[in-house]
Formats: C-alpha cells, sequence, structure tokens
C-alpha cells in the first residue's frame, strides 16, 4: 500500500525589497535620532556630547513626554483629542488660583488637577461618544470653552504665587544631580505602559482602535473604553500643565497651547518607532526625546527660533509619511 504524495506548499521569503522597506518603517525612526546626535555631536562636541547636556534634553522632553503619553491612549483608540494644549493650560491657571486665593496646598493643588484633566477628559469622551460628534470637532469645541473658562478666571493675565520657592522646587529641584520631572516622566511612562500592555483595559483599547466593530462583537463596551482614554489624554494634560506653572511659579492662561503640536509629532513619529505604525508609549517617548535633541541642536549650532518650528513640522510628516510609505512599498514588494 502505497502512501498518497501530497503537495506540501513552500513558503518563499519575501524579496529583500520588501524586507528593506520593512525594516525602515520599524527603524527609520531610531535612525533619524542616531543621526541627530551623531551630526550633532561632530558639530558640537564639547557642549553637546556631555552629560549635563543628556540631563538637560531629558528635563527638557520631561513635560512633552507627560502630554504625548496621555495622547497615545486616544490614538491608540482611533481618536484623536485637540484640546490638550487647552486643558494643561486650564489646569495651571486653576490650580494656581486656588494656591493663591484659597490657600490650597501643592497636593490639593495637583489632586485639583487630576479632577480638573478628568472632568474634561470626561466631557470630551461622552460628547464622542452619546452625541456621536468626530472626535476633532467635539474636542477643539471642549478646548474653546477651556479657553474661555482660563480668561474668565484670570482675565488673560498671569497667575503668580505669592511664595513660589515650594512650588518651583517641583520641577527645578534634584535627587542625585538629576530634576524632579525625569523621574516623574520615567515613573508615570512604566505605569501607563503597563496599563497599556499588560491589562485588560489596554488590550481592549488597542482592539477598539484596530477594529471597533470585531471589538463590539467580542464583547468589548467600546464606547466606555474610548471615554477612559480620553480620562486619561485628560489627566496626563492637566499634569502637564501644573509642572509647567511649577517651572516659573506662575501660570500663563495660554501657558500649554504650545505643547499641542509637540504632542502630536512625537506621537506619530514614535508610531514608526519598532511598531510599523502602531502608537505605543515607548515610540512616543522616542518621539519627544527626538524632538528635544533637534530643539538642543537647533540652540547649539546658533540657528534662529523658527527652524523649531520646521523641524517639529517635517518630524510630524515623516512620522506620518515614511511609516506609511515604508508599508506600501513593502506590501508591492511581494
Amino acid at each position: 500500500m502505497t502512501a498518497a504524495l501530497v503537495d506540501v506548499p513552500v513558503l518563499q521569503a519575501p524579496p529583500r525589497s520588501a524586507r528593506v522597506w520593512r525594516w525602515f518603517g520599524r527603524y527609520g525612526a531610531l535612525l533619524v535620532l542616531a543621526l541627530l546626535v551623531v551630526g550633532t555631536s561632530a558639530l558640537e562636541p564639547e557642549t553637546f556630547a556631555t552629560w549635563d547636556n543628556f540631563i538637560n534634553i531629558l528635563n527638557q522632553s520631561a513635560l512633552s513626554a507627560i502630554i504625548a503619553m496621555g495622547l497615545t491612549f486616544a490614538l491608540v483608540t482611533g481618536e484623536f483629542d485637540l484640546s490638550i494644549g487647552n486643558v494643561a493650560s486650564l489646569s495651571g491657571v486653576l490650580a494656581c488660583t486656588a494656591m493663591v486665593s484659597h490657600d490650597v496646598s501643592i497636593p490639593m493643588a495637583f489632586g485639583l488637577a487630576v479632577v480638573i484633566g478628568a472632568v474634561v477628559g470626561l466631557a470630551n469622551g461622552l460628547v464622542v461618544t452619546l452625541l456621536n460628534v468626530n472626535a476633532l470637532v467635539a474636542t477643539l469645541g471642549i478646548g474653546t470653552v477651556a479657553v474661555g473658562v482660563n480668561y474668565a478666571v484670570a482675565g488673560g493675565l498671569p497667575v503668580s504665587l505669592t511664595d513660589p520657592a515650594p512650588f518651583i522646587q517641583i520641577t527645578l529641584g534634584r535627587f542625585l544631580g538629576i530634576p524632579y520631572p525625569v523621574f516623574i516622566m520615567l515613573g508615570l511612562a512604566a505605569v501607563l505602559w503597563f496599563v497599556l500592555n499588560r491589562t485588560v483595559l489596554g488590550q481592549s483599547m488597542q482592539a477598539v482602535g484596530g477594529n471597533p466593530v470585531a471589538a463590539q462583537l467580542s464583547g468589548i463596551r467600546v464606547d466606555r473604553v474610548r471615554v477612559v482614554a480620553f480620562v486619561i489624554c485628560g489627566i496626563c494634560a492637566a499634569l502637564t500643565g501644573l509642572l509647567l506653572a511649577s517651572r516659573t511659579g506662575s501660570a500663563a492662561v495660554s501657558g500649554g497651547d504650545t505643547y499641542l503640536l509637540a504632542a502630536f509629532a512625537a506621537a506619530f513619529f514614535g508610531s514608526a518607532v519598532l511598531r510599523d505604525g502602531e502608537f505605543h508609549i515607548i515610540g512616543t517617548l522616542v518621539g519627544v526625546i527626538t524632538v528635544s535633541v533637534g530643539f538642543n541642536a537647533i540652540a547649539l549650532i546658533g540657528l534662529e527660533t523658527y527652524w523649531q518650528y520646521l523641524f517639529q513640522g517635517l518630524l510630524l510628516i515623516l512620522g506620518v509619511g515614511v511609516g506609511s510609505l515604508a508599508r506600501h512599498r513593502a506590501a508591492a514588494a511581494h
């Protein structure tokens, strides 16, 4: 009795061009960061490639990283939040006003910031899920309301603390020569990474962002997950605003507005790190550090300030465009 011969399909390795494009899609962002570091080190070896400047870059990255990591949660679920800069400004103004006018302690001010961020995030989430308003429109509207509240409370003027020394110490103080904000950034990054990658909530968020219909059919409460993502995003933005106010001992009504573009540039650029187009915490951190390295290099080389805006905008385009191009080319090469 002879055994029947069965044709077994042979799995062919993808073409070399496809592997190259796939590699570029995953590691291109890291390559950009490496080129920035090597190039600036060659141009400014005595000022850039030093331990003090490395700590300075991490310190400059801290606040941007906190707000960008919060934004990452909204992006993971497939949503956008354009209110984060306004929420940061609102948090700083309201918390500083509470400390000045109502003698609120610093720990209570941080608690107030968390509440402010959670409330605004909840409002964003409910408008998106219950009213079915596009996230871009909803968060832009909520952000504009935050601007109005800011001006109503502060009248357009900075809110300064009468005795800012203890408050300023939060961001200017150091432990083992490293500024406190760096420890806050790293600690929060560890917590948010764990939530996104090692909890049911985080897995549900990734499922909703990947395919909301399939997530709904598998029993995930899609709207609730989206609302929680907006709440986390709002809390991180509010904490950023309060830490920003701590750097000067005062809060400006538009102090956090510039963090909007920085957060999006970092998150989108970071999506091209290791995951090939997926938003994740490690990638966002790499994106933030890349922005800070670029800004630091521009300052040390002596270029005009407008180069920072050009660099940040180009980085955002690279984050979206290069990863997309690499995926399309890799697919076409098969």
